[in-house]
């Protein structure tokens, strides 16, 4: 299953609460080279994650997919 697929499957699926994923992605220019964004914060799934507060993740930084605290992909 390639990441696009996973993340909507996590989203829509009626099995999965999104809230109990966290998003690990590089961060350039942060203090931090790796940031996350749980899944409550996401808005929209594309080429970019959409975050609730105005900021775009492209998808080809994301690095890591936790699942209520488990790693369930890793690039």
């Amino acid at each position: 299953m390639n990441l696009l697929d996973l993340l909507n499957k996590l989203k829509w699926d009626k099995n999965y609460d999104f809230s109990k994923v966290k998003v690990w992605y590089i961060s350039r220019g942060e203090i931090d080279d790796l940031s996350f964004v749980n899944g409550n914060e996401i808005k929209s799934i594309g080429k970019f994650l959409e975050i609730k507060n105005g900021k775009y993740i492209p998808i080809h930084r994301i690095v890591k997919i936790e699942y209520g605290g488990k790693e369930i992909w890793k690039r």
